[in-house]
């Protein structure tokens, strides 16, 4: 694991980190990343037909043993942002109908601004390396 994933948390801090993330899904403030820069994420989407909704429905699955470890934005200029990653095992259907269970990489930057509580959905796919988990 890289030395700069943190897996330094109790659980019920990821609790607390995951119930913020949920409360923005649940009200509409956050955003699934769909760039130039998120192919990945712009193509599990399209492959399993996944709505604003079903993507709402997935993340408010996750649960606290789907977490992996939180680690610092590299973005240049937005390093003091803490990203958190969490892998959940999710069955998805494709454009055929073809059932198919996957490990789905989320990494989750949770934004404070004047307007509130926001957050942004950086990956959002399948996951393409190793993980390890925290609680699991």
């Amino acid at each position: 694991m890289s030395q700069h994933y943190n897996q330094n948390y109790t659980k019920e801090e990821i609790s607390a980190v995951l119930q913020r993330i949920q409360e923005c899904v649940s009200s509409g403030k956050y955003s699934v990343a769909q760039n130039a820069n998120r192919a990945e994420n712009i193509a599990l989407i399209r492959e399993y037909n996944l709505t604003s909704e079903k993507q709402r429905r997935i993340i408010m699955q996750i649960e606290v043993d789907d977490f992996c470890h939180s680690l610092n934005n590299t973005k240049l200029g937005f390093e003091y942002e803490i990203l958190y990653v969490f892998c959940p095992n999710v069955t998805l259907f494709s454009l055929d109908d073809e059932e198919k269970q996957l490990d789905l990489y989320t990494k989750f930057n949770i934004l404070e601004l004047p307007s509130g509580t926001r957050v942004v959905v950086i990956s959002f796919h399948e996951r393409n390396r190793p993980i390890d988990y925290l609680f699991k």
